[in-house]
């Protein structure tokens, strides 16, 4: 997939990580604190973090794609290195989801985790989504600089 009506695909795809890596990561980190939260949103956040996971490589396939049309500056550089590392960043927040998802299953039974893996529930959770989030904004700024810098300089 290289175009979507005409347009660069990446530069559709894109939108919807800038959308759901931060979303995805804001109901992780929600769902490790709160237990009501979880109660709901558990599965959502899951299903969340497996399209975020599929979306990345293609994202950066068709970012791929797109690269080797428009050439090679500094700027579209840093961004490629970026965006081709965000996949190491977005992949913890499906293992952790995934994680959350035991927790709450186990719950759900009547069981117990214990307060020791709680608590590293809770800070993979928070570390997760605020390294995931973090990226995202990393290679959107960038590659939005990439883009725009020259115009917006002027």
């Amino acid at each position: 997939m290289t175009t979507l009506d005409g347009l660069p695909a990446h530069v559709l795809l894109v939108h919807a990580l800038v959308v759901l890596v931060p979303l995805t990561a804001a109901l992780l980190i929600l769902c490790a604190l709160w237990v009501a939260a979880r109660r709901r949103l558990v599965w959502p956040t899951a299903v969340l973090a497996v399209v975020v996971v599929a979306l990345t490589p293609l994202t950066i396939d068709a970012g791929e794609w797109l690269y080797t049309r428009v050439g090679s500056t500094p700027a579209i550089d840093e961004h490629v290195e970026l965006g081709r590392a965000t996949l190491y960043y977005v992949i913890p927040l499906l293992v952790v989801a995934l994680l959350l998802l035991f927790w709450h299953w186990r719950e759900e039974r009547g069981a117990t985790i214990g307060r020791p893996v709680v608590s590293v529930l809770i800070v993979l959770a928070i570390v997760a989504g605020v390294a995931a989030s973090a990226q995202i904004y990393r290679v959107g700024e960038s590659g939005s600089r990439a883009v725009w810098g020259g115009i917006t300089a002027t």
